[in-house]
Parts: C-alpha cells; sequence; structure tokens
C-alpha cells in the first residue's frame, strides 16, 4: 500500500511540533467510544486543542466520507492553511494512515501519521497503552 501523506512521525515530535511556534494541529480519528472511555490526548498549553474527527463512524465503523472537507474546514477555521503540519493518531496506527492520505488527497501538504497512535500495540498480556504511542511515551491524556 502506498501512501500519499508526508511521512510517519513519533509521539514525541508530533509533540515537539506542537509545541513549537508554528501553527500544527493534532486530529484524533478514533471513535466517540474510544474518546469517552480510552481517553484522549491533549495539546500543549496555548496550542490549538486536539481535533476529534471519526474517520470510521462507531458502531458501523464506515468512513464518513465528509471527513476531509469537515477536517479542512476545522483546521482553517482555526488559524491553519494547507501548508500547516497536520498530525492524525488513532489506536494504533491504520486509520490515521488513511485519515492523513484523505486530507493529503485534499491538497494539505504536510500530514502525518502518529506511530503507534494513542494506545500502541498489545502486551504480552493483551493491554495496550504500556509498550508504545501516546500513552505509553508519558504524553497528555485525560480520561473522561
Amino acid at each position: 500500500m502506498s501512501r500519499s501523506y508526508k511521512g510517519d512521525v513519533t509521539p514525541a515530535e508530533c509533540w515537539s511540533a506542537l509545541d513549537s511556534d508554528e501553527p500544527a494541529f493534532l486530529v484524533d480519528v478514533r471513535t466517540s467510544a474510544e474518546w469517552n472511555f480510552v481517553g484522549f490526548p491533549l495539546a500543549p498549553a496555548g496550542r490549538p486543542q486536539p481535533l476529534f474527527a471519526e474517520w470510521q463512524t462507531y458502531p458501523s465503523m464506515s468512513i464518513d466520507g465528509s471527513f476531509a472537507p469537515r477536517v479542512a474546514e476545522a483546521i482553517k477555521a482555526s488559524g491553519g492553511s494547507e501548508t500547516s503540519p497536520v498530525f492524525f493518531l488513532c489506536r494504533s496506527g491504520a486509520r490515521s494512515m488513511a485519515s492523513a492520505s484523505a486530507l493529503t488527497d485534499l491538497g494539505f501538504a504536510n500530514c502525518f501519521n502518529v506511530l503507534d497512535g494513542f494506545e500502541g500495540p498489545p502486551d504480552e498480556e493483551g493491554h495496550r497503552g504500556q509498550i508504545a504511542g501516546w500513552k505509553a511515551a508519558g504524553l497528555p491524556w485525560r480520561q473522561k
């Protein structure tokens, strides 16, 4: 599978970009159920907070055809543009790659996938969030 987005970054690289002077955006593409029950990332203080946009709609998990235009509009409404860095985050990486490609196809030049997502792969006991990803990297997050 070829990718059309700019590249992959670690959660720490994403955090560093979000904390820089350049406007950068984090888009959490997981489902509302995941945000509510698993938790969600926070952005550095004084920076734009993450955008929450389901790539696939729970429970059918059908891809939201209006995803890219809605995210593009939200980024522009928050002061971003087609050249702003945009980082996509899901549970473990697959949905964020697809959504980064979708926004790239819409003309955004700097879309990135956050490697290992919010929770990363399961550990030897089947638990996520322990060995890789946003949570395991010790980056700020919250659970409702």
